[in-house]
């Protein structure tokens, strides 16, 4: 990723890119965040940053604060479609954890699709997040590249100062994929072009069996790529969600050149 620079955005004109940018990713129809909205919400707290090549912005991430000043919710994490497989969405959640533990945020949540694969690959995999909440049809009907099957999602608890977090940001790989696997089917963002009843059909299932998992006291901790598969474990409510308060550690922002 030569030449590539994440920073925090500035000024009205990247908040307005960031906002053309969403249309680019989700497609038509797609209700965008405001630019003025997001700049207003950096300005009083929140976090909203960009992967720069020569000044083009190729992806950004914005979250903002909750009620609780330890805990970010992340909204949204976009990469051009021109600058996939460079690694930038990754990037982005690494400068995004940077910036929240030196401010003393220890934890950072979002919502995604359970569906999609290469979602639940970065979330989980290779960020170490953890889910164990299911919203069904969480943002109710939507347009552009989520359109025509309910908006169910997934809420990701992604603490900070894990052990798990931990080893993914040195570049380790998880320490344990052992635990009961629940497939996903790698063809779902087709099925939502070509076959709308194949794809209402693998949403429902999917929804009832992690419903009914996370009901008997387990929780997603892990992804396996080889088989796109999530794994579940036990894990006590109190686990993996809210880490021992630390020292805010030093920002290795605003300017991290990649």
């Amino acid at each position: 990723m030569t030449g590539i620079v994440l920073r925090d955005l500035d000024g009205m004109a990247e908040f307005l890119a960031a906002e053309r940018l969403q249309s680019e990713v989700w497609g038509p129809g797609d209700k965008v965040d405001p630019g003025d909205l997001m700049m207003v919400i950096a300005a009083e707290g929140g976090l909203a940053a960009g992967a720069f090549r020569e000044g083009h912005m190729l992806g950004y991430v914005f979250g903002f604060p909750t009620s609780d000043p330890c805990i970010q919710h992340s909204h949204r994490l976009a990469t051009h479609p021109d600058a996939r497989g460079l690694g930038l969405g990754l990037a982005l959640k690494w400068y995004q954890r940077d910036w929240c533990r030196a401010r003393g945020i220890l934890q950072v949540r979002w919502t995604f699709d359970p569906l999609r694969h290469v979602n639940a690959g970065l979330n989980i995999g290779r960020l170490g997040g953890t889910a164990r909440t299911y919203y069904p049809d969480y943002y109710g009907a939507m347009l552009g590249i989520n359109h025509g099957v309910p908006s169910d999602r997934l809420l990701v608890e992604w603490a900070l100062d894990t052990q798990a977090v931990a080893r993914r940001a040195a570049g380790l790989a998880a320490s344990s994929l052992s635990g009961l696997r629940v497939p996903l089917d790698p063809g779902y963002a087709r099925l939502l072009e070509t076959d709308l009843p194949a794809a209402l059909a693998l949403r429902l299932a999917l929804r009832d069996t992690l419903i009914t998992r996370f009901a008997q006291g387990y929780a997603i901790t892990g992804f396996d790529a080889s088989a796109c598969a999530y794994v579940l474990t036990s894990l006590p409510r109190d686990e993996g969600l809210r880490p021992r308060p630390a020292a805010a550690m030093p920002f290795l922002g605003p300017n991290l050149p990649l």
